[in-house]
């Protein structure tokens, strides 16, 4: 009776979130024999309750078939989440779904230098190292890099977190070369502030590099040498919560500050929330080491954010941009105060925010956040996308895919999308190659640090990860490598996932088809904005095309049992091959990538 498709530019333009004041075109067709008044009803979102907030009449435009056609322009002035639904007048309402509409603000815009690129995540003691003069009183190198990182508790039953290898910023700019090879555009680096932990997300001192990894003169030439290479540096922005060991806690006694939890007098006690001064205190997920700082703070704040503060200080450093730490952590007013604090420095500066789900509609403590009305994130770390990419190489079947990203193209701004964070691994998750190469996951720490895959496991890995990369690689977004995954490193969850980079010993195979991606990325603009849209979705069919007026790339994979033929109006060529026509074959568990007019 009614026919409308959200995900089309004929029934919804334009597509995804809207820039407030621009006209939206809704066309719906209706059966001629259905007597109706259509009409647009528009509701806003103010946290949990949706409130009315304007209805627009549709006009009668012609029929087509046995069908009339009718058609809506309207707009909306004020940015946030909106709902639409459509009445017809009378009893019946044959379409009765509400559908998200998201409105950002007319000057919301993301840096441009990001879009097309490659990241390249780097968890700094791991990495590489190269001896200098750092240093840093009571703490041990190992010298057996490679092995497998300390996990079991102390005597306490702690996990201590407190075992280093080496790796440093020095480090990294030796290997500038490589990273370019790669096609590496921006690095970000995990932690790098002064910490008592490996991985460095217990703040000690926001104004210090930590001595492990070198001082401030060696991330001014990480920057500077960076820049050589057409790379840029982000940082880890680790707001939430710092460390019990630290300038404004000072729970040991290791800093001649006087910490909140020595002194009701120190300047820094209303950073934090005690509950009973002082070893009852708010702290990150209960975890003791890591209170948790007060972000209404109006000192905290000024520390942070204010014209001498932490965020500005890096950025004046040579920093390009800040990926910030359990986002959601972080009130709406505070991510509004944040990002005029770095907008202001540096208008392309780069803010990323770790999100793990739907960020166009996210609540985080019974509020809405309003990560992309133009107020505060530029891009997120797109953890659907990850979770769709494995359910669809690991189960053969494409549907939460197709899914997902029908519903960020549907609800994230367009500026939003092209620098979406795409991750396979972090040093949160499995590493990608154990992800899809194991069968089962060990039952304790003691086996997942013996766990390796079989040769068998490891060669049907390759294939899967071939596959998973390519997606990651060319679907809307800014793919991020995680350090080594381009290398085949293995490794169950934390702290498995954080091995040593297995330099001259990396997997050539798997190092080279990302340097095929790389050359992919850098021989078309396409992956700068081009547009998205799927062409098939059948189980273990999944295949897609990023276009504009003069271009398109088509991305076919196939994960089903049988071979498939892709037909085209037009001829196409194989990327990297002399093969065109407009006829294609593409076998079971491989994958083809076909263009046309390629700069």
């Amino acid at each position: 009776m009614i026919i409308f498709d959200k995900q089309s530019e004929f029934f919804r333009y334009p597509q995804g979130a809207i820039r407030e004041n621009s006209k939206i075109t809704l066309n719906i067709y209706v059966k001629r024999d259905f007597v109706c008044t259509p009409k647009v009803i528009i509701e806003k979102r103010h946290d949990y309750n949706k409130q009315f907030y304007k209805s627009f009449l549709f006009e009668w435009t012609g029929t087509e078939k046995n069908y009339d056609l009718y058609r809506c322009e309207f707009t909306i002035k004020e940015y946030g989440n909106y709902y639409y639904s459509f009445e017809f007048g009378n009893k019946q309402n044959p379409y009765p779904a509400t559908h998200e509409l998201l409105i950002y603000k007319n000057d919301y815009n993301t840096p441009l230098w990001i879009k097309g690129g490659i990241i390249y995540h780097i968890f700094v003691d791991r990495f590489y190292k190269i001896k200098t003069n750092s240093k840093k009183d009571n703490i041990n190198v190992r010298n057996d890099w490679g092995n497998v990182p300390n996990y079991l508790p102390d005597e306490n039953g702690k996990i201590l977190n407190n075992d280093f290898f080496g790796g440093n910023i020095d480090g990294i700019i030796s290997k500038l070369p490589y990273l370019q090879s790669l096609g590496v555009t921006a690095i970000y680096l995990s932690p790098i502030f002064e910490a008592h932990s490996n991985h460095k997300y217990d703040v000690g001192d926001y104004f210090n590099i930590d001595p492990m990894f070198g001082d401030e003169n060696s991330l001014k030439s990480l920057c500077t040498e960076s820049e050589k290479y057409g790379m840029a540096i982000i940082l880890d922005a680790v707001l939430n919560h710092s460390g019990d060991d630290s300038v404004y806690f000072n729970k040991y006694n290791n800093y001649k500050s006087i910490g909140a939890y020595q002194s009701k007098e120190s300047l820094y006690l209303n950073w934090y929330t005690f509950n009973n001064w002082n070893d009852d205190y708010d702290c990150w997920w209960n975890i003791k080491i890591l209170p948790t700082l007060n972000k209404e703070n109006k000192s905290y704040k000024n520390f942070i954010l204010g014209s001498s503060g932490v965020l500005k200080y890096w950025l004046k450093a040579g920093i390009k941009g800040y990926r910030l730490d359990v986002a959601d952590e972080l009130p709406n007013e505070f991510l509004d105060e944040l990002r005029n604090s770095v907008k202001t420095s540096d208008v392309n500066a780069f803010i990323i925010g770790e999100v793990w789900e739907d960020a166009a509609n996210k609540y985080s403590y019974d509020k809405l956040k309003e990560y992309f009305c133009g107020n505060q994130l530029d891009s997120v770390t797109n953890y659907p996308l990850r979770t769709a990419i494995i359910e669809y190489i690991k189960n053969k079947d494409c549907n939460s895919l197709y899914e997902t990203m029908n519903a960020i193209t549907e609800k994230y701004p367009p500026q939003t999308i092209n620098c979406l964070m795409n991750i396979l691994g972090t040093h949160d998750t499995v590493r990608i190659i154990t992800e899809l190469g194991s069968s089962h996951v060990p039952e304790n720490k003691n086996k997942m640090a013996q766990s390796k895959l079989s040769n068998d496991e490891f060669i049907k890995a390759i294939k899967l990860l071939k596959i998973a990369s390519l997606l990651q690689m060319t679907i809307p977004g800014v793919p991020c490598i995680y350090y080594g995954d381009e290398a085949g490193m293995e490794g169950w969850k934390d702290p498995f996932n954080r091995g040593c980079f297995p330099w001259e010993n990396e997997n050539q195979e798997i190092l080279n088809h990302y340097k095929f991606l790389s050359k992919l990325r850098k021989n078309s603009n396409l992956f700068v904005n081009g547009k998205y849209k799927c062409l098939v979705h059948d189980m273990g069919v999944f295949v897609f095309e990023r276009y504009n007026e003069d271009q398109k790339i088509v991305i076919g994979i196939n994960l089903s049992h049988n071979p498939i033929t892709l037909n085209f109006h037009e001829n196409m060529s194989e990327f990297d091959s002399t093969t065109v026509g407009n006829k294609f074959k593409i076998w079971p568990e491989k994958y083809l990538i076909l263009c046309t007019n390629l700069i």
